[in-house]
Order: structure tokens, then C-alpha cells, then sequence
């Protein structure tokens, strides 16, 4: 074919797959992703293996999972994440799949909500010769007989295999013992990271013989504190993170497994260990001050000793959790903030903390500060627009997942210091924040915040119509009982000439959480949600929401993975038709007690949203089971629809 000129065209040349694969380096994995499909030279760039290092494919136990499983066999690694597998033929044929297809290509093997056979994992993990993480959280199936790796044939032909095992993540194992623990653990001699969160683990007491842990042999029936610390000093040299949440460890029991010799951990979860003390703590920082990720969430006991500790004793701590640590006030918080390798912080449900004292330490005279990447302050109800101020100016610069869901005090200026001093973030919950209005998420300053009130302003009190000259003055105006101004016409425009500090400057948006802030409406959503890149959003209990903003998010904010729009009784499938056709990597969806949402809005879902995985249409009460059943079976990925109470007519409290 020739052009107008009547040469030949001459044909692109095809760029180098390493000029590709530089290219999608800038991508996010969900843009790769979507590049990926372009053509064959894209697809094979974005096979690269600096980008599958962390990439793990997810799918239930099915028959339609046995072709993904062999077209799997093409890549060099790949990790997997199995659900649902039991003792029927179609898991035991996956399971034999994934070990004759991918055998030394697994990188790492999970397996949830699963309730499969000894024989069907004995026969798989043999094959697995590359195998760096195992994840066997709750598969009680496996231990519950005691049987489990008893055979020495079974032993050597397991440890073959899983000589290189790094993570081993045994959570939540209700019938752990210490002979089913040294079977597996003796086969795994190399490991970095172990987890026992939630498992019965008898740290002091016997309660089946009667008499102290350690006075008898191995147990077949509860694993030892005695036993774990045998594990610690076989493999101190390799151990450096260790999972014991949610376990009923003891202050001894801690200071023991602490003072361990030669070993030296680098990361510790002790979240929900309610026995725990500040003298446990102390302990631990003075026999571990290597330790860089420290969770000790939901102690109850602790105090703030426990935080000077901390801040003295852990020079190289990365990341700490104090999360529902009650008892915790703002004592010794500046001091922490001066470990300038803190990166994390999480004070969430601390409900004495007001920032007063993590302001004096990002003040401080000391030249070494934390430069905080993410800070948690959920519920700390303390927590005020001034303290607010302070923190977004002091961490401008490094700040990237702030959280103040549930702060009640905080309103539209903390909004506005928020979108002007971080412009880095990356993450931004205002969850139940709800002082905030239309006025703080446009960056304008509201007229009536500075005006003097029309009744109380400085003519002085007024007497009411009712009681004429009595002398009783109308009684002041409560909190509840104030609306927002109103945002006009005019004002909008006024906000669209002006390079204001609205939340349109955080351009990196990745998540955006405005669930409950009751007074948002159309007026700031529309201008503002407007974050190409933004892959999570929540804008559930928004009342004055409708169609419009439904409209306006799904037209700018094309990357969205997931979307909450519960409880908002101004979205129809009006809204929905003008959206879906924008949102085709949508993944999560959540439409519970969305009242005017029809079967319709099914239907636009089965046409442009085929990505689904979840859909919460729980409470709609013109969506029938109908055409739930219908969706179910057209979208290839859907794994989870709530549809409690669907197509009932009336569902107030008082029927």
C-alpha cells in the first residue's frame, strides 16, 4: 500500500525490549498491568524480572485454576496464594499441578481458608525445591491428628526440599504441639522470619499435666515456651523476626526468650499480649537494641515507661506501634521522636495524646530528628487544628500515609495545612472527621468563621421575641445544631480562578478516605476528587452525595481498585450508568444500603466492570437474588457478594 505520495510507508521500528522495560519502570504495577496488554513485545518487557519480585498470584481451588496454573509453568518464579482447597479430587489435582508445572519456580506458597489432607501436602511440598516462604495459618486439618511429618522417610524428603525455607508462618494453629513443631521446624533449618501469633502456646503452666512447662518430655498436646526457646538457640544465627501476638506470653517468658545468646532480632510483634508490663519492655530493649520493627499494640498494661524505653534503649528503631495502648500519655514522645531512623509511627486509639509533645520533638534543639514517612492518630480525640498545623509544617518534607480517621476536633484548617505543606502524601484518611465541610477540601477560607455572629455580634445580646423585656437572652447556638454555610455559585468560581491550597494539590494521591464527614456535598467533590493515579476511595455515610460526584469520580479518577459508597442514599444506577464505563480495574465495590440502587446497576457491572472480586450490595432492597445468582456466574473473578437482606421492602428498626 503506498501513501499520497505514492512512496512506500515506512514501518516503526520496534524499540529494544531493555528501552521497554525502562519505560514501564515509571508505571505503577496496575498501569504495567493494563500496558502489558498492548501488544507481545509490551507483554514481554513487563514479564521483567525486576518487576515480579513481589508479584503474587491469587486464585480458589477450581478447575478453571488448573489453566492458569500450567500457563504459569512460562515464568521463571512466581508466588502463589491457593484459598479454599479441601480433601475433594479438584484440589488434589491443582495441588499436583502446582507441583509437577511449577515445582523450583515457587517462591512462596499460601494457603488460606484451606482444609486439606497430610498425604495431599506431603505429596506437593517435596517438589517445591525453591521454596523461600510457607504460609500454613490455620490449617488445623494438618495437625489436629499429630501425625503430621511423623514418618522419618516423610522428614528427610521434606527437609530435601525445604533446606532454603526463610518465612514459616504457622498463626492461629489451635493444635501446634511440640512434636508436630519439631517435626516441621527440624526440617526448615535456616529460618528469618517464623510466626506463632495465636497459637496456644504454654508459656508457664502445663494445664494438661499439672505441673510447670518444662518438668516433663516434647508434649503431643500444646507447645512449650521450653520448646520455642530450643528453636531460638538451634537457629539464632539466621532468626531475626518473630511473630508471638495475640498469645498469653508473660513478662519471665519475654525477658527469657530475650536473653537468648547470640541471638538478635530486628523485628518483634507482641500486639494483644495483655500480660505484658513495662518491665517486660525494658527488658526486652536492653537484651535486643538491634530490634528496627517493634509492635506492641493492644498492651494494655503499658505505660509510658514503655515508650522511654523505646526511645532510649532502640537507636536504630524503623517502626513502632502503640496502637490501643490506652494507658499511654504524651510523656516521652518528644524524646522518640529524636531516633532519627523512626520512619513509622502508629498511636492510634491513644486517647491521651494531643501532638503537643511530637511537636516539641520535631522542634527540638537536636539536630537528629525522625523524619516520619507514616504517622497513625485514629481516635486520638485530643487532637487539635493547632497540633495538626504544626506536624504538616514540621513533616513536609518526608510525610507519605497520614491517618486522623475519628479525630473529632480537626476541621477544614487542618485540611487546608494538610493539602499545603503535603504535597508528598500518599495516603490520607479523614474518616468521621466531621467538622470537615466543602470549605476545607477547596482550600477556601469560610466567611462566617471570621464575621462576628448576627445575634451575638458587638451590639451586644439580644432579648427574644418570646420573652419580650424579661430579661432571658436567647441561649447560645449548639455545635450539632450548626450547618455549614452553604457554598454558592459565586464561590465556586471564585475557587477555579485561584491557585488555592485545595486537596486537588496532593497529586499523588494513592487512597483518600472521607467516610462520614456528613457535611461534604456535590459542591467539593466534584472539584477536588480529581486524582487520575487514585486507586482507593471512600466516601461511604455521605447524605447530600448524589449521582453527580458518583459521575465526576468515575470520569477522573480512572485507576480506582476500589470504592465505598455505603450509605449514600443520592446515588441511583443513573450515576452508576455514567460511571462503570471509566472503572474497568475496579475490584472492590460497596453499595450496602444504597436504597435507590436497582438490579440496573448489576447489569452495568456485568458489562464494564468484569474485574470485580468483591461487591457488597447488602441491604438494597430493589436488588434481587435473581440477578445476584446472574452476576455470580458472569464475572470470572467475582469471589465475595454480601447481599444480606436484599429486596426487603422496609428495614427500619421498628418493624
Amino acid at each position: 500500500m503506498e501513501d499520497s505520495d505514492g512512496e512506500d510507508p515506512k514501518e516503526t521500528p520496534e524499540l529494544p525490549l531493555e528501552i521497554l522495560v525502562y519505560i514501564l519502570s515509571f508505571l505503577h504495577a496496575a498501569d504495567r498491568k493494563e500496558a502489558s496488554l498492548v501488544c507481545r513485545s509490551w507483554y514481554d518487557a513487563s514479564q521483567d524480572l525486576r518487576f515480579q519480585k513481589n508479584v503474587t498470584f491469587s486464585f480458589p481451588a477450581s478447575a478453571a485454576s488448573l489453566a492458569l496454573v500450567r500457563g504459569l509453568a512460562r515464568r521463571p518464579r512466581c508466588s502463589l496464594r491457593i484459598s479454599q482447597l479441601d480433601g475433594f479430587s479438584v484440589s488434589r489435582s491443582l495441588l499436583l499441578e502446582v507441583g509437577l508445572c511449577l515445582g523450583s519456580k515457587v517462591d512462596s506458597l499460601a494457603l488460606p481458608g484451606s482444609s486439606i489432607t497430610e498425604a495431599s501436602l506431603l505429596a506437593l511440598l517435596p517438589r517445591l525445591t525453591s521454596l523461600r516462604r510457607l504460609d500454613v495459618r490455620g490449617l488445623d486439618s494438618l495437625f489436629m491428628s499429630g501425625a503430621f511429618l511423623s514418618r522419618e522417610e516423610h522428614r528427610r524428603q521434606v527437609r530435601s526440599a525445604l533446606s532454603g525455607l526463610e518465612e514459616l508462618d504457622l498463626s492461629d494453629l489451635r493444635y501446634l504441639s511440640d512434636l508436630t513443631f519439631n517435626r516441621l521446624t527440624g526440617c526448615t533449618p535456616r529460618l528469618r522470619r517464623l510466626s506463632l501469633a495465636g497459637c496456644h502456646i504454654a508459656f508457664e503452666f502445663d494445664p494438661y499435666r499439672g505441673c510447670p512447662v518444662g518438668a516433663v518430655e516434647d508434649s503431643s498436646a500444646l507447645l512449650s515456651l521450653r520448646n520455642l526457646r530450643r528453636l531460638l538457640v538451634e537457629q539464632r544465627s539466621t532468626l531475626r523476626a518473630l511473630d508471638l501476638s495475640r498469645t498469653s506470653i508473660t513478662p519471665e517468658s519475654l525477658r527469657i526468650i530475650a536473653q537468648v545468646e547470640g541471638l538478635v532480632l530486628e523485628e518483634l510483634h507482641l500486639q494483644g499480649c495483655k500480660e505484658l508490663t513495662d518491665y517486660s519492655v525494658e527488658a526486652l530493649v536492653k537484651h535486643q537494641p538491634r530490634l528496627l520493627r517493634l509492635d506492641i499494640s493492644s498492651c494494655t498494661e503499658l505505660t509510658s515507661r514503655s515508650v522511654e524505653a523505646a526511645a532510649q534503649g532502640l537507636q536504630a528503631l524503623t517502626h513502632l506501634s502503640l496502637s490501643r495502648d490506652w494507658r499511654i500519655t504524651e510523656k516521652g514522645l518528644a524524646e522518640l521522636l529524636s531516633v532519627s531512623s523512626l520512619v513509622s509511627l502508629d498511636l492510634s486509639e491513644c486517647l491521651h495524646i494531643s501532638g503537643t509533645e511530637l511537636v516539641k520533638g520535631l522542634k527540638g534543639p537536636n539536630a537528629a530528628r525522625a523524619e516520619l514517612q507514616v504517622l497513625n492518630l485514629r481516635s486520638c480525640t485530643y487532637l487539635r487544628d493547632l497540633a495538626v498545623f504544626s506536624l504538616t509544617q514540621l513533616l513536609g518534607d518526608s510525610l507519605r500515609e497520614l491517618d486522623l480517621t475519628s479525630c473529632v476536633n480537626v476541621t477544614d484548617l487542618s485540611v487546608c495545612a494538610i493539602a499545603t505543606y503535603l504535597q508528598k502524601l500518599e495516603v490520607l484518611r479523614l474518616g468521621w472527621c466531621k467538622e470537615v465541610t466543602d470549605w476545607g477540601l477547596l482550600g477556601m477560607v469560610q466567611k462566617s468563621l471570621c464575621e462576628p455572629d448576627d445575634e451575638m455580634g458587638d451590639r451586644g445580646p439580644r432579648f427574644t421575641r418570646m420573652f419580650g423585656n424579661m430579661g432571658f437572652f436567647q441561649p447560645p447556638r449548639m455545635p450539632f445544631e450548626e450547618r455549614p454555610k452553604l457554598l454558592t455559585q459565586r464561590d465556586l468560581q471564585q475557587f477555579q480562578q485561584r491557585a488555592g491550597a485545595s486537596l486537588l494539590a496532593l497529586k499523588r494521591l494513592r487512597e483518600l478516605d472521607l467516610s462520614a464527614c456528613g457535611k461534604l456535598t456535590d459542591s467539593s467533590v466534584t472539584q477536588v476528587v480529581r486524582f487520575p493515579e487514585l486507586q482507593r476511595l471512600s466516601l461511604s455515610m455521605l447524605p447530600e452525595l448524589s449521582d453527580a460526584s458518583l459521575a465526576s469520580v468515575g470520569r477522573s479518577c480512572r485507576s480506582l481498585t476500589s470504592l465505598a459508597l455505603s450509605h449514600c442514599p443520592g446515588v441511583t444506577d443513573r450515576g452508576v450508568a455514567q460511571a462503570a464505563p471509566f472503572l474497568h480495574r475496579l475490584q472492590h465495590l460497596h453499595l450496602s444500603c444504597c436504597n435507590n440502587i436497582t438490579d440496573r446497576t448489576l447489569y452495568l457491572l456485568m458489562q464494564h466492570c468484569r474485574r470485580l472480586k468483591t461487591l457488597d450490595v447488602s441491604r438494597c432492597k430493589h436488588i434481587s437474588v435473581t440477578t445476584v445468582d446472574l452476576l455470580q456466574s458472569q464475572l470470572p473473578f467475582l469471589e465475595n457478594v454480601h447481599h444480606k437482606l436484599i429486596g426487603v421492602a422496609d428495614l427500619t428498626p421498628g418493624d
